[in-house]
């Protein structure tokens, strides 16, 4: 039986994205397969998360904007794409090595989203090459990756800031990707999009249902609990449009999505911040 736990350290410090995809996606989906040690402390190794030589990393405001219009616009949206789903495997996976002492259950769904984000990878990368592209061919940037670098000593403030945070500005962001890409013929990319967001759906419910069981193992209210995160990590502002029937899916409550349509997310004392993501 393999130990889940450092299965999921030795798969972050693979640098081959590919590699690191397809065998993470060959994990047995079932606990009957794992000796789970949530308890075990397990020592951090040098190179986590394991990467390639390529992409080549800049920051968020170098990124080039193309327009989707042409093929390299095109396959430059979808190789940040594939570098957010990339990214997205390496952030499961962290969670499931880095963060003892929670139910077998906990170990489980992020074993689940990890297999997820690595298929969305490989469906993104697949289609990247019928345009003659290739995963690293284009610039990209890491905003997922410092924020579970911020938050690596707490998972109340992984939970909040990365699942229901970052990931689900990805369901806000999804449609409007869907149809950019469908309106320029590519309906497979469209499949896609739609394929993810539907999984993603699943992985901020999951973030949802966690962060709020460490609330009320410590004693705090969600929503302040949130907010005094975000002021204290500096999460990154939060922009409409939202897809708020993805948002409820995915177990946000009227009182936070409430937050949202009154536009808190712009004032100073913020409750709600996201950024695009997987």
């Amino acid at each position: 039986m393999l130990c889940l736990r450092q299965t999921a350290l030795d798969l972050i410090l693979m640098p081959d994205a590919d590699a690191k995809a397809a065998a993470v996606r060959a994990l047995p989906p079932g606990p009957s397969a794992y000796v789970l040690r949530p308890d075990a402390v397990l020592a951090e190794p040098a190179g986590v998360p394991g990467r390639p030589d390529r992409p080549r990393l800049l920051s968020p405001t170098a990124m080039a904007n193309r327009s989707v219009g042409t093929a390299l616009g095109r396959a430059g949206l979808l190789h940040a794409l594939a570098h957010i789903e990339r990214n997205a495997i390496d952030l499961a996976l962290d969670v499931i090595w880095r963060f003892g002492g929670m139910p077998e259950a906990f170990y489980l769904d992020w074993l689940q989203v990890a297999r997820e984000e690595a298929l969305h990878f490989e469906l993104l990368h697949a289609h990247l090459k019928t345009l003659g592209y290739a995963y690293g061919d284009f610039p990209a940037h890491d905003g997922l990756w410092e924020m579970a670098e911020k938050t690596r000593s707490d998972l109340l403030a992984r939970m909040a800031l990365v699942p229901r945070t970052l990931e689900a500005r990805g369901l806000d962001a999804s449609p409007a990707i869907r149809n950019k890409l469908v309106s320029v013929g590519d309906r497979r990319g469209g499949e896609i999009i739609a394929i993810i967001l539907r999984d993603e759906i699943g992985h901020v419910a999951i973030g949802n249902r966690w962060f709020r069981h460490l609330c009320v193992q410590r004693g705090l209210d969600p929503i302040e609990c949130y907010a005094q995160m975000a002021r204290h990590y500096a999460a990154p502002r939060l922009k409409g449009p939202f897809n708020l029937p993805a948002r409820r899916a995915a177990g946000f409550d009227e009182a936070e999505l409430a937050l949202l349509q009154a536009g808190e997310a712009s004032s100073p004392e913020s409750h709600l911040s996201a950024s695009p993501a997987s």
